[in-house]
């Protein structure tokens, strides 16, 4: 192995020994210091291989002071390492041209791969930067987090087709929001269309534009969401709900560059990075025969995972600060939150995930007498939170009941008066139940029901019910 020299600068000794010891068993030349004003006189006097930085040293940023480091030595690779685990670093770090950007604390099997990677001919030119963390959209700094991080900030410079993956309100398109405003297409349009919501006669028009006449209704042409993307992102949400005929037609526009208005005569050049999302199992619905194989291929080329608030609540008071502040910009009072307060959202279960905390929040906000929010108060909420889930499922397993007894009769091959044999099937139960509540008194029950008693005498006849053996 060449006896490559590398220069590291990392203000931790623990650290920088740990660092040392594995790079230098691996036959590297290390020399390190502490701060910039060291960097800098090592490098004037020495060449060097390989900077290894941290970004929070003591006099200054590791970050931006690589400005000098870069113009004197255009051709040296970077990698930097930083506590500072957000989005805002890693794209900071990219930004620099820096080879990698590891998030402490990092695996050093890792590190010392990176690095031999990084000793291999490869020049990446900087480019200036420049980031408010204000500014991004996303918040936290878990391991799993950063990852995400990681990832945003390799897909900055390319348009590369990107599939975001995760559970319901885990924040799907503000991850889409920031590869576009961070990225090099942020001057173009960003331009999302949730499939979901979409009729499915409508979608191929929605899509891919119409002109006029080309279906009942269309009384003018129209761009569709693609055109309207031009020179930007187009995000297409909940792609897993794409119905299968417009599944072919956006396989064959991604594989050309190119679509046809509904309609139209010639077609149209695109110019549009696609970022596309689902909360589905994606293997699933290909071996069901509801989404195409190929398709999946052609938009899956960079995966991104969001992972559940519950795999990361180490996030949740940072998340929760970030939520107070945004409700205070929309006109709504300052709060805080009592510590006991704080433990008690992280130790939530939170099933719908980030939207779910930052309604939480907000209702807190508007709700709360106090400026500082107690865990009693957070507890009501959550407490009111889970009962009015509870409704919604109990209205979903109906409706799914209901849902499986049509199935059923459909299935039937002699599909006549089916409105009376499903009257029945929900009818009956329903008598059966008043008349137990009732004790058998039909006075009692009718007057419940709202009908007149002989009307239920009669059903109770029709369905051959006793009323003397309820309960």
């Amino acid at each position: 192995m060449a006896n490559e020299k590398i220069i590291l600068v990392e203000d931790d000794l623990s650290v920088s020994h740990v660092i040392i010891t594995a790079l230098r068993a691996e036959g590297y030349d290390v020399e390190s210091c502490k701060s910039i004003t060291e960097r800098d006189a090592l490098m004037g006097s020495t060449s060097y291989d390989l900077l290894l930085t941290d970004v929070g040293l003591g006099e200054g940023d590791g970050i931006s002071s690589l400005d000098t480091v870069q113009a004197n030595h255009p051709d040296l690779p970077i990698i930097i390492i930083s506590a500072q685990n957000t989005l805002n670093t890693a794209v900071r770090a990219s930004e620099t041209g820096a080879f990698e950007y590891l998030p402490k604390p990092f695996d050093l099997d890792e590190l010392v791969e990176v690095v031999g990677q990084a000793l291999k001919p490869k020049n990446i030119r900087p480019v200036e930067a420049s980031m408010d963390e204000e500014s991004l959209p996303l918040v936290g700094r878990s391991p799993a987090m950063q990852e995400v991080y990681r990832m945003i900030a390799r897909l900055l410079k390319n348009d590369l087709s990107v599939l975001v993956l995760g559970e319901s309100g885990t924040g799907k398109e503000l991850v889409a929001e920031a590869i576009h405003g961070l990225g090099h297409r942020k001057s173009g349009p960003f331009v999302a269309v949730n499939m979901a919501a979409i009729p499915s006669e409508m979608i191929e028009a929605e899509l891919f534009g119409h002109e006029k006449g080309a279906f009942t209704g269309a009384v003018a042409s129209a761009s569709g969401k693609f055109e309207q993307a031009q020179g930007g992102t187009l995000f297409l949400d909940e792609i897993g709900d794409m119905p299968m005929h417009a599944q072919t037609r956006l396989l064959r526009a991604l594989q050309s560059g190119e679509i046809n208005r509904v309609g139209g005569k010639g077609p149209v050049q695109l110019d549009v990075r696609i970022i596309a999302a689902t909360n589905h199992d994606f293997l699933e619905l290909i071996e069901q025969g509801k989404f195409r194989e190929d398709l999946y291929y052609r938009i899956n080329v960079v995966p991104i995972e969001l992972p559940p608030l519950r795999e990361r609540a180490s996030d949740i008071p940072a998340l929760t600060n970030h939520f107070l502040k945004l409700a205070v910009t929309e006109g709504l009072p300052h709060k805080q939150i009592s510590q006991e307060g704080m433990n008690l959202l992280c130790h939530h279960y939170w099933r719908g995930n980030v939207r779910e905390l930052k309604n939480v929040i907000y209702r807190l906000v508007v709700t709360g007498r106090e400026d500082t929010l107690s865990e009693e108060a957070i507890r009501q909420i959550l407490a009111a939170e889970r009962n009015e889930d509870h409704a919604e499922s109990e209205n979903m397993a109906f409706d799914s009941h209901i849902k499986s007894i049509v199935l059923g009769l459909m299935a039937n091959p002699e599909k006549e008066n089916l409105y009376a044999q499903a009257l029945e099937k929900f009818e009956k139960p329903l008598l059966i139940e008043m008349m137990n509540h009732a004790h058998g008194n039909q006075i009692k029950a009718a007057k419940i029901l709202g009908i007149n008693r002989n009307t239920l005498r009669k059903k109770l006849n029709e369905y051959q019910i006793d009323p003397t053996q309820s309960k």
